[in-house]
């Protein structure tokens, strides 16, 4: 599940200040309550959500039976650019991420701010996906009376409610949440181990790979699929996150983000097999619930309708965390000035960032409206592929930076393979419809015209001061 970097460690609830806007130094340091094993935990059940519950099928509809080798492949480039994140933020342990490393690498103001709104954007897009998961197969369980569009709306604007009442209730959701979403996960998991012991399944899936021809069709097919699959794996990025809330975060980030990718990936690898195993990839292509046909084939007593209703609450908690932080990201940006200062106001009484969570959720409203699950869950790997990339050359470049402490030091040639993989997942070559492409341009465009905006206001401001004085 996707959580977007902040690129300013402020926090809108509770907030002591007056005004709308947090000054600079008010606020006193974040709590270092994290150690490594509720590190670990948060990482993993950052990873987890909406990707594997609901892009099972639309990867299986571009690889075939082979369904594990996009989730293998996309398992070893998450390992790539963790090493590149662990690294960084043992090096410089704020809470800012991506926004944060591209800054001290390039210096260059507009490129970090691109940074940083496409990082809050793949936030949006991986909520809007698992809305559209919300609103498909997994909730026709229950009822197929609403239409799907009208469904997945509804459903952003109750996240936006919950967000607006406040953090602390979204978090606690949160928690909740993930613990249902990894029970889930577990009953697949058993329910593969059963069909394994009972001879059932078909083996000779397995090896299967569809993509429509040879050659450069078997390469751009495969390539595609990873590139979708790697939308399961996003989310261990945005732990770092939590650097100034951490104990040590030298010590321990690296143990957390290679265990937790570890663990994620080793889950979604046998999650693609046992689905594969047991279902064909024409039917898991043709559902919005694959996970659910899983469950349906795998000669076990569990009853639909609970594994629907796990998969439902999965799926909210991704959309739910993803909203939650893209508002807050949105707030970060328009209290450093790099978006119209209007964007930060606070909700009186609720102290939530209610413009920001305006302007997510709508935009969020915009993309379920206009995409499936594929397309967003695509647009989501291709803005983090983007970001990953600048990551991986970033901790290249400061290494003319050092510290005057110990931390993990990656060998080179890892974020130089990040960096690589990153961007060829990120081209053409990954065979993506050319709707990502739009829409994640769309989203930008929008950014870039608020930047500009906020540019023109800001120096007619001091124009009309210089002038005042």
């Amino acid at each position: 599940m996707s959580t977007p970097d902040s690129p300013a460690p402020v926090e809108p609830e509770g907030h002591k200040g007056h005004g709308d806007r947090a000054r600079p130094g008010s606020e006193p340091p974040l709590k270092r309550a994290l150690g490594p094993k509720l590190l670990i935990l948060f990482v993993i059940g950052d990873i987890l959500g909406t990707g594997i519950y609901a892009t099972t099928g639309d990867v299986a509809g571009k690889i075939g039976g082979a369904l594990w080798l996009p989730f293998a492949i996309g398992f070893v480039v998450a390992l790539l650019t963790a090493a590149s994140y662990v690294e960084l933020v043992g090096k410089y342990p704020k809470a800012a991420g991506a926004a944060l490393y591209t800054q001290k690498a390039f210096k260059v103001p507009f490129l970090t701010f691109v940074v940083a709104f496409m990082v809050m954007c793949s936030g949006l897009s991986s909520a809007s996906a698992a809305a559209r998961a919300f609103s498909g197969d997994y909730l026709g369980e229950f009822t197929d009376a609403v239409p799907p569009t009208l469904i997945a709306i509804l459903f952003i604007l109750a996240l936006a409610a919950i967000n607006l009442r406040g953090v602390a209730e979204s978090v606690k959701a949160n928690v909740a949440l993930t613990l249902v979403e990894v029970s889930g996960l577990v009953v697949i998991l058993a329910i593969g181990a059963y069909a394994v012991f009972s001879g059932e399944g078909e083996p000779s899936r397995l090896t299967q790979i569809e993509t429509g021809g040879t050659g450069y069709a078997l390469l751009t097919g495969v390539l595609g699929a990873t590139a979708l699959g790697f939308f399961a794996f996003v989310g261990f990025e945005d732990s770092v996150n939590m650097a100034e809330e951490t104990k040590n975060p030298a010590r321990d980030f690296p143990r957390a983000i290679f265990i937790g990718v570890g663990v994620t990936g080793t889950i979604y690898v046998l999650v693609a097999l046992i689905s594969s195993l047991l279902v064909d990839s024409e039917t898991l292509s043709g559902s919005s619930g694959p996970l659910l046909e899983v469950v349906k084939a795998g000669g076990v007593d569990f009853p639909p309708k609970l594994f629907a209703l796990i998969a439902l609450f999965a799926v909210t908690n991704s959309a739910l965390i993803n909203i939650m932080m893209a508002s807050r990201l949105c707030y970060g940006m328009a209290n450093e000035r790099i978006l119209p200062p209007a964007m930060g106001k606070v909700l009186s009484g609720r102290r939530t960032p209610w413009v920001g969570i305006v302007f997510v959720s709508a935009l969020a409203v915009g993309l379920v409206s206009t995409g499936e699950i594929e397309g967003l869950g695509d647009t989501t790997s291709f803005l983090l592929l983007c970001v990953f990339a600048v990551v991986n050359i970033a901790v290249l470049v400061l290494r003319r930076d050092p510290v005057d402490h110990h931390h993990f030091r990656t060998p080179t040639a890892l974020p130089l393979l990040g960096a690589l993989t990153s961007l060829i997942l990120a081209s053409p070559l990954a065979d993506r419809g050319s709707d990502v492409y739009v829409r994640a341009g769309i989203l930008l465009l929008i950014g870039i015209g608020l930047w500009v905006l906020n540019k023109v206001v800001m120096t007619a401001r001091e124009k009309s001061g210089a002038d005042a004085s």
